[in-house]
């Protein structure tokens, strides 16, 4: 059954080609099983290129007073693999997984959700739109793409996660370090989890996601916004003494 790309081309913003768009979304697995066909890996290549170009210099261009270090910590919560898989996940409805190509293996072992085919397949869209259009339109596109992401780390503590933000605010206020409980469901090749960070005994986030760490990062960030909430009725100087603190 052929699926309508319509929409996906609708999401990146850009048209390409049907061969290069099947291209960028061609797994090695459904490639070795149709008797060798090209691949998405070189696009991937490329895309994963352009894609740290046009990361880098946005965050130079709008954090001028951030260290070098902080840059590089900045890129890296901008781009890995479950950031871009979040991305993947979000970009169409049903999810970039739905369009992949993808072997019988694959399938059966639930690819279409595994973090790490969903980033390739993003970096190999990128790749193509490059090809396609230069890096003009591919800087507009990632840009668009990664909006939140790029918002999200910059406002996020010294460890630029949300796990490591809680921490550092849990010991900010002399809350102890936050605990996580995480159950999973569904079948071995399509698990969901769930997670609730408690502190101090109480509960303050609940995440989900198709990975653990995932869901504790969801549930760290839900909570991370509630306890900094609560601590800005409750303890007007309590900002103060986590910058000092930090």
């Amino acid at each position: 059954m052929t699926v309508d790309r319509t929409p996906l081309l609708e999401a990146l913003g850009v048209d390409l080609p049907d061969e290069l768009l099947t291209l960028a979304l061609t797994h090695r697995s459904y490639a070795y099983e149709a008797g060798g066909l090209p691949t998405n890996e070189r696009l991937e290549f490329l895309g994963d290129a352009v894609l740290g170009l046009v990361i880098t210099s946005e965050i130079f261009t709008r954090y001028p007073d951030r260290s070098e270090g902080e840059l590089a910590k900045l890129k890296s919560a901008v781009v890995n693999t479950q950031a871009l898989a979040r991305i993947a996940r979000n970009l169409v409805p049903g999810g970039l997984g739905t369009y992949l190509l993808l072997g019988r293996g694959e399938v059966s072992s639930g690819g279409a959700q595994k973090a790490n085919l969903l980033a390739d397949a993003v970096e190999s869209l990128l790749g193509a739109t490059y090809v396609q259009h230069g890096h003009e339109v591919a800087q507009e596109v990632i840009i668009r793409l990664f909006s939140d992401a790029l918002t999200t780390a910059a406002n996020l503590g010294a460890g630029l996660d949300w796990k490591t933000s809680l921490q550092e605010l849990a010991a900010a206020r002399r809350l102890g370090v936050p605990a996580y409980v995480v159950s999973s469901s569904g079948p071995e090749h399509d698990k969901h989890f769930t997670a609730r960070a408690t502190v101090s005994g109480e509960d303050y986030g609940h995440g989900e996601g198709h990975t653990k760490k995932e869901a504790e990062q969801q549930a760290a960030a839900a909570a991370y916004k509630a306890l900094a909430a609560i601590e800005a009725v409750d303890a007007p100087d309590a900002d103060t003494e986590l910058a000092r603190d930090a």
